[in-house]
């Protein structure tokens, strides 16, 4: 009987998930405008290889790659294949009646985006998020097509047949079937850090940070705060930079009169869009974690695919996720060190959600990265806070 009350339980939470996320606020529009559409190309693998070797010509570039183990003809079809599908996309825009530029991640800027009516990055979700990352209002439309869907999930694109067959799409969004979907993006400030240089997370060579946010920053707030020249749109990531070191932040979530001193491995900040992403493999549960608990209550389960404890784990981990328009932020503190002295004060949660989240540095060498990309020096005496702001949010779109 406990069982039972324990199944329907879990049902009735994840019903209630599925809900939250089918009712996202998605609005409609009579058409999208897509007179002038930029397409934004993802770098590839070989791209980037390339611009490492640029010196070399192309037999002894290949010479290279293949004497150090690279699998070269992998590397070369899977770049020719984006071109293929770019120019597949770029021709049925034209076909539909688009005027198109085509970019990549050197010549994305906010000149390219002001020509624009719509931004249509040409990749996976990492495009994508370059693609929002320069676009720091809702007026500008970032509509995804997966160009290599055999090999990328493309969460962030639209669905993948339309990858297959993207005219259909354009026609679609042309005519107005569609729906506006807002997606929150978390807003960054940083008062007291000493060194506000942004820098890549992933090197590019002859790349830096101020080619995708320009030279000159927004200012400050009117409490002296440094506000980051970009969005977060799936998560913020706070820790030292060496992961095997401790974090030591102070947290305050919905402006709490006080701060929990904490140790851990660092905070994980995201909104409903990326809380499919990082946010999710932070805190999925596995299956032989459930299996054991069950065999706790003296059941005697197994893991196979159709077992109780898959259908108990997937229910717990489907509830992980919220819609990505959730004027929440989710955060997740990661190896929270749960000691005699750690939190203090007591009874502060792994995991939560919250308005508001502020941050104070106790670190000796850390980092705050957005989206996986840029990077911001957080160290001893710096302070973040953490905000989602609906004029911040990110015009995208749902295609049945």
């Amino acid at each position: 009987m406990h069982r039972n009350r324990l199944l329907k339980s879990i049902c009735s939470g994840w019903n209630y998930s599925t809900e939250n996320l089918r009712n996202a606020s998605y609005s409609t529009h009579d058409k999208l405008k897509m007179d002038k559409v930029l397409i934004l190309s993802k770098l590839t693998r070989y791209d980037y290889e390339r611009m490492k070797f640029q010196t070399l010509n192309d037999k002894d570039f290949e010479k290279k790659l293949r004497t150090r183990g690279t699998n070269f003809d992998k590397l070369k079809h899977h770049n020719e294949l984006q071109k293929t599908n770019v120019a597949k996309i770029a021709k049925a825009l034209k076909d539909t009646g688009s005027d198109v530029k085509i970019v990549n991640r050197f010549s994305y800027n906010k000149e390219a985006i002001s020509w624009a009516d719509c931004v249509l990055p040409a990749g996976g979700d990492g495009t994508f998020l370059l693609a929002a990352s320069l676009i720091r209002n809702s007026d500008i439309p970032v509509v995804g097509i997966n160009s290599d869907p055999n090999r990328s999930e493309g969460f962030l694109c639209l669905p993948k047949e339309y990858s297959c067959e993207p005219r259909e799409a354009f026609e679609k969004l042309k005519s107005g079937n569609f729906k506006w979907m807002f997606r929150s993006r978390i807003r960054s400030k940083i008062k007291g850090a000493t060194k506000m240089e942004p820098k890549l997370l992933h090197q590019i060579p002859f790349y830096d940070a101020e080619k995708i946010i320009g030279k000159e920053w927004e200012g400050v707030d009117d409490n002296g705060s440094k506000i980051l020249p970009v969005l977060a749109l799936n998560e913020i990531f706070i820790g030292e930079t060496l992961s095997a070191k401790v974090s030591h932040l102070e947290l305050n979530f919905d402006d709490a009169d006080h701060f929990t001193n904490t140790k851990c491995s660092g905070l994980c900040i995201c909104t409903g869009t990326g809380s499919t992403s990082w946010f999710y493999s932070i805190n999925k549960i596995s299956v032989q974690s459930v299996a054991e608990i069950l065999r706790l209550m003296n059941m005697s389960p197994t893991e196979d695919k159709n077992s109780l404890a898959t259908i108990y784990a997937d229910m717990y981990n489907y509830n992980l996720k919220f819609a990505p328009d959730d004027t929440r932020m989710g955060f997740s503190i990661r190896d929270l060190i749960s000691a005699g002295v750690w939190p203090d004060p007591k009874g502060l949660k792994p995991r939560g959600f919250a308005k508001k989240i502020i941050v104070k540095s106790n670190c000796d060498e850390a980092y705050i990265v957005v989206d996986g990309g840029l990077s911001f020096a957080f160290n001893d005496g710096a302070i973040g806070i953490f905000e989602l702001h609906p004029e911040d949010n990110l015009r995208t779109v749902i295609l049945d």
